[in-house]
């Protein structure tokens, strides 16, 4: 299957805590750093997900937000730390590409928020993701 989905990521799974509808999965990432998912319950049986399962993170570009530093006091469980490493600037919006350990994020924010936040290539930046917004897939 091929996705329009820019942001795959790798990885495998620490911990499931299922609720009574939603469950939260917890996923180490190849390069090293930890990912929440939020899914339902039925996706958690249906994927057969456990500790040590290999998945894949999925996120949408308009889903991923960026920040100069970590975040404190905010209820976005997911900041990855990252490097700018390419621009797109648009008369409105940007997509800005980020190295994470382990992979590569594509996010896509306004050009405003770009000059705000003062992005350059080089830049070290956060990828800021809700749970919510996090897919899982397996092989």
């Amino acid at each position: 299957m091929t996705l329009s989905i820019r942001n795959q990521l790798p990885g495998t799974v620490t911990e499931v805590h299922p609720g009574d509808a939603m469950a939260t999965v917890g996923v180490r990432l190849t390069g090293g750093q930890d990912l929440m998912a939020a899914v339902t319950l039925e996706a958690v049986e249906q994927l057969g997900l456990a500790p040590g399962s290999p998945v894949t993170a999925l996120v949408k570009a308009t889903e991923v937000s960026l920040a100069a530093n970590r975040i404190a006091g905010v209820s976005i469980r997911n900041q990855l730390r990252g490097t700018v490493t390419r621009l797109s600037l648009g008369q409105v919006m940007a997509t800005v590409r980020v190295a994470v350990e382990g992979g590569e994020l594509t996010a896509a924010i306004t050009k405003d928020a770009v000059e705000d936040l003062g992005l350059f290539v080089g830049s070290d930046v956060v990828a800021l993701i809700k749970a919510t917004e996090v897919a899982l897939a397996t092989a």
